[in-house]
């Protein structure tokens, strides 16, 4: 009877104890085995923003943030997760899944999905309950190589872009030279985040592109991403339609070095300037590179949160400038040797003292030259020289900041650019701002927001207003029509 006795009080002693068990003592010792067997890196990715919720006899309920990352444990961590609940809970032991999904659909509170662990030895397959409708999700990857069930990504790379063909002079030498040292330590440096800024044409993704082909070709387990800031917001965008939010972010959080070009495109978009700052965070907290392209420094950078600004001013902005006279000469002989092309010394002196505002448009004027000489079968002289780049230059469109819009038009009205932006309802200064507006859509690619931000913080509607109301104007009125016409002269040349 005494043995009895005892074993019955052996078993309530472990009825009372594993009763006293809560989901946050029974997960965090799952946690300090789970550490002990995985590395580091994919620990603090992967379990520490798992949340223990509910502990239901043998099963455990845990919150993840979302069904990439529920599938991604499922795939790659199941093993470890069996044998550490197994330890804690018994042969017997369940895992339930709880993904926190945000709502798109009117309600913004976010609501939860259960799912079982489809592994049959942790747990039985029970049924889905969803308060809300919920969209499938999946990895929200548009660079996945078709077929390959791991994550692969498509760098987006131009191989054609290196530091080859990348020619170094005072106007680049600090940009290259910290290109080059984040190339050979991704993550190491203290340039993270790498800001390269400068105006068009300058080699801004040309740099940004030879710093990932040379990371792929030292380090080819690296997942490097290069992506446009416009294409970022528009996979965005249409993640927050598909429910895929949470998706979105951590497939960007898996990468290891991450490019983003014209990064000023961020401007005026909450949404998209959100997302970035949880993406940046982790990158920059787990060792992560970060390169970005801009048009103009941190610190001249319109209508982006300023917690997003720190972020950029954590590393090293290395600024892009026009190139001098001795690199213009390097840059074209460069261009004729990959072509195969011999031309005399003095047309390579020529076109590098004629064209002079950036990169892109002394090789545009090389291309132009040769083609001309092969297509109209001339010998390529000095004076065909001439023709080409005379032509060429004229024809060249030139890309107008809103500053330099700004500028102009307050000096033609004779006021400052303060007054013109001013809140004054002064019928010369708002004809002088809805101008300036005018010609910014006209001239720059930036949206109606940006332009509106700018030129006094007004909203898209007012820029579209005013566009409208000069369009009008310069068909009924004379004197505004010849403003527009001045105006518009002084900006083209």
């Amino acid at each position: 009877m005494s043995l009895i006795r005892s074993f019955c009080a052996v078993k309530q002693i472990t009825t009372t104890i594993k009763m006293q068990q809560t989901s946050e003592s029974v997960w965090k010792r799952c946690l300090v085995f789970i550490q002990d067997n995985i590395h580091n890196q994919a620990f603090r990715t992967w379990f520490e923003p798992i949340k223990p919720l509910k502990l239901n006899g043998d099963a455990l309920s845990v919150e993840v943030p979302s069904k990439f990352f529920y599938e991604w444990l499922e795939e790659h961590y199941i093993d470890i997760l069996k044998v550490a609940l197994t330890k804690e809970l018994g042969a017997n032991a369940r895992l339930v899944y709880v993904i926190r999904m945000e709502n798109t659909f009117g309600n913004k509170q976010p609501f939860t999905e259960k799912i079982p662990s489809q592994n049959k030895g942790l747990i039985k397959v029970q049924d889905v309950e969803a308060p809300l409708r919920i969209q499938t999700a999946e990895l929200t990857n548009p660079f996945v190589i078709p077929g390959i069930r791991n994550l692969k990504v498509e760098s987006q790379l131009n191989p054609n872009y290196n530091f080859e063909n990348f020619l170094e002079g005072d106007a680049n030498r600090l940009a290259r030279s910290a290109g080059v040292a984040v190339a050979n330590r991704p993550g190491g440096t203290s340039f993270n985040p790498l800001l390269f800024f400068g105006g068009v044409g300058l080699g801004k993704t040309h740099l940004a592109h030879a710093i990932g082909v040379d990371i792929k070709n030292k380090y080819p387990d690296k997942t490097v991403l290069y992506i446009s800031a416009e294409k970022f917001t528009q996979q965005y965008i249409e993640a927050v339609k598909k429910n895929n939010r949470n998706d979105f972010i951590h497939f960007y959080q898996v990468m290891d070095i991450l490019i983003i070009d014209d990064v000023q495109f961020f401007s005026g978009k909450s949404g998209t300037q959100d997302v970035f700052f949880h993406i940046f965070n982790h990158l920059h907290q787990n060792g992560k590179q970060v390169i970005l392209t801009s048009d103009k420094a941190p610190v001249d950078m319109q209508d982006i949160e300023q917690r997003l600004l720190s972020r950029f001013k954590w590393g090293l902005s290395a600024e892009l400038m026009r190139p001098d006279y001795e690199t213009r000469v390097s840059i074209v002989k460069n261009k004729l040797y990959r072509d195969g092309v011999e031309l005399p010394e003095e047309i390579i002196d020529f076109v590098a003292k004629s064209v002079k505002t950036n990169v892109r448009e002394l090789e545009g004027a090389i291309i132009s030259l040769i083609a001309q000489s092969s297509f109209n079968r001339k010998e390529v002289n000095l004076e065909l020289a001439k023709q080409v780049v005379e032509k060429f230059v004229k024809n060249t469109k030139r890309e107008v900041s809103i500053d330099h819009i700004q500028k102009v038009v307050s000096e033609y009205f004779q006021m400052d650019v303060t007054t013109l932006q001013s809140k004054t309802r002064k019928r010369h200064i708002v004809q002088a701002r809805q101008l300036a507006m005018y010609f910014a859509k006209k001239m720059t690619k930036a949206s109606l927001a940006s332009i509106g931000a700018k030129i006094g913080h007004r909203d898209h509607a007012t820029v579209l207003h005013a566009c409208k109301t000069v369009d009008n104007l310069a068909f009924t009125d004379k004197q505004f029509r010849k403003y527009v016409e001045e105006l518009s002269k002084k900006l083209t040349h």
